[in-house]
């Protein structure tokens, strides 16, 4: 096929990739081609790294966070430099093209960098992650972890974006004018979170290790570091109905969203119907040091409660 001036050689399209869903690889071309125009906006500023399917959700899969010198040059690349040495070059999907080209290579998911190409030490987005306890847990309990998150980051002057997974929970982010580093950026979602737990401590945990959990909502900051990732909105899981991970609104959070309730097959609809929630988050980009004495005091009350 040829897009955006690139002659792209397809291959397999009637490879099954989602079994369940009864979903092909040209389903999943298709949707990512589609899908582009809305897509790439969020995506064109960032490296990639690429969760890659050969053979479908049901095969092996692993991640290629390093562009392949096969990858054709219309494609740019990004040097992310490794905190222990090295460093690798992370494919930028700037165009239709390089998304129905990823999608072709197996990449059912794209994960982005936090930080853009120009500057690698400075993100612009702070992200908690909200996934259910080991033991389980219901989507009305996750829904309420991310309203709470919503609620104290209004505390501090701060709006919130929010987005289903796709997989099993909701991501919620702040924009950054990227004036702050990641150390910074991650203390303040520390700090954030445990104001969180100090408060409801049967509902929340830090508690890294998944065993130590129990049924409690483990409120993860760990992805607001250097190198680290999260996945691409619109992006489409590996999960067996195909489910995409969603901008949604908060009023459709407080009316019932779930995790997983978009898929390839639903998503062109939502977007036929209703406009990106996220098209303007960027335009209210937040200065971290302005909010963090509010922060501090939170902090401080917890502390002495």
């Amino acid at each position: 096929m040829q897009l955006d001036g690139h002659d792209i050689d397809i291959s397999k399209r009637d490879k099954v990739f989602f079994p369940e869903a009864d979903l092909t690889k040209g389903d999943l071309i298709d949707y990512y081609q589609n899908v582009a125009p809305v897509m790439l906006p969020h995506m064109r500023h960032y490296g990639v790294s690429m969760e890659r399917f050969p053979d479908g959700v049901q095969g092996d899969s692993f991640f290629n966070k390093d562009t392949p010198d096969y990858f054709p040059d219309w494609i740019p690349r990004v040097t992310v430099k490794k905190r222990e040495g090295g460093e690798f070059k992370a494919p930028v999907v700037d165009s239709a093209a390089s998304l129905v080209y990823l999608a072709d290579q197996g990449v059912i998911t794209p994960h982005l960098y936090l930080a853009r190409t120009d500057d690698l030490e400075h993100p612009d987005k702070l992200v908690f992650d909200l996934d259910p306890p080991s033991t389980g847990g219901s989507a009305a309990a996750l829904r309420q972890a991310a309203l709470d998150v919503r609620d104290l980051l209004a505390e501090l002057d701060l709006n919130a974006w929010v987005q289903t997974s796709g997989a099993n929970g909701f991501h919620i982010f702040v924009p950054l004018d990227r004036s702050a580093d990641f150390d910074t950026t991650r203390d303040f979602a520390n700090d954030c979170a445990r104001v969180l737990v100090e408060r409801k401590p049967e509902h929340y945990t830090l508690e890294q290790r998944k065993e130590k959990r129990g049924d409690k909502i483990f409120l993860d900051t760990l992805r607001n570091a250097y190198g680290a990732t999260s996945v691409a909105p619109y992006a489409v899981r590996a999960q067996p109905t195909a489910s995409v991970a969603t901008p949604i609104e908060w009023q459709e959070l407080e009316d019932g969203a779930g995790p997983q309730d978009w898929t390839i097959k639903t998503l062109p609809r939502r977007l036929a119907q209703k406009k990106d929630p996220w098209q303007n988050m960027m335009r209210h980009a937040y200065k971290l040091a302005s909010h963090q004495r509010q922060l501090k005091k939170l902090t401080a009350s917890s502390d002495a409660s």
